[in-house]
């Protein structure tokens, strides 16, 4: 028979759900080309835009990262959002990501527990998150985070300024 003393339980990896810092800004780049690769996308982001767009004199987006022992493994970026018929204010966590080798073990949850934090705190009612149609998987771990489905209707259009 085994006492306690017997039993070797691996230790969890330690882990951190913080905001995005200037000088996680190539890792967090590596990552946003990993996901427009995994999507089939082409990326054009640079450290430098993101930069720009998360630290600059306007701030654009929020960025957090999840940071393992070895370096980050995950990160979510968050839009602000606007119903102005409805006067409410939302976030759209418009990309999320876990790196190949640590999905399946909650950073996707904890990520999206610190974006639904910071919606609230920014006044916001609610958070949107969209999904290719094909993506069954990324529909079943929204579901779960208790996300609900609504179609998309109507266009969007786009018109390039530059």
């Amino acid at each position: 028979m085994l006492d306690d003393s017997d039993i070797s339980l691996l230790r969890p990896p330690v882990l951190t759900i913080r905001s995005a810092q200037p000088r996680d800004l190539p890792e967090l780049n590596d990552m946003i080309r990993l996901l427009a690769a995994h999507h089939g996308d082409p990326s054009g982001s640079t450290p430098e835009q993101l930069e720009r767009d998360l630290f600059g004199p306007l701030p654009w987006i929020t960025a957090l990262v999840a940071e393992g022992e070895d370096g980050l493994i995950g990160y979510a970026i968050l839009v602000p959002l606007y119903k102005a018929q409805e006067g409410q204010r939302g976030m759209d966590l418009h990309h999320l990501f876990v790196r190949d080798g640590h999905r399946g073990h909650g950073i996707g949850q904890h990520l999206v527990d610190r974006a639904r934090d910071i919606a609230r705190k920014a006044g916001c009612s609610y958070l949107s998150v969209g999904a290719a149609t094909g993506n069954f998987q990324a529909h079943r771990f929204y579901e779960h985070m208790d996300f609900k489905p609504r179609p998309v209707t109507g266009m969007r259009y786009l018109q390039a300024l530059a």
